[in-house]
């Protein structure tokens, strides 16, 4: 692994949120969240949105949102695997340093 590519990984930082049902706050949480981290000098940052078996349309809209937002990343679980499963199902795709 280069130096520049150990560097990158350093400030890369990983966001993970699980999501079951949650189809009415999908753009709610993209609209707080990301001109705050778009704020922070010197990081960079990656979504890994783990949606837990939602019943409604969360994956369909997670799904919409990651195709506008590089940083955006989808996991979906077959069913719901509860609290537990769904952040440790994103913190497994991760690949930030922090």
């Amino acid at each position: 692994m280069s130096n520049s590519s150990v560097q990158y990984q350093q400030r890369l930082v990983t966001i993970v949120a699980p999501f079951f049902n949650e189809s009415e706050g999908v753009e709610l949480y993209f609209t707080h969240i990301l001109p705050v981290v778009d704020a922070l000098s010197g990081l960079s940052f990656e979504f890994v949105c783990v949606d837990d078996g939602s019943r409604d349309d969360t994956l369909a809209r997670l799904q919409a949102f990651a195709q506008r937002e590089p940083r955006v990343r989808v996991v979906e679980l077959s069913r719901n695997f509860g609290k537990e499963a769904a952040p440790t199902a994103g913190i497994d795709r991760a690949r930030g340093a922090a």
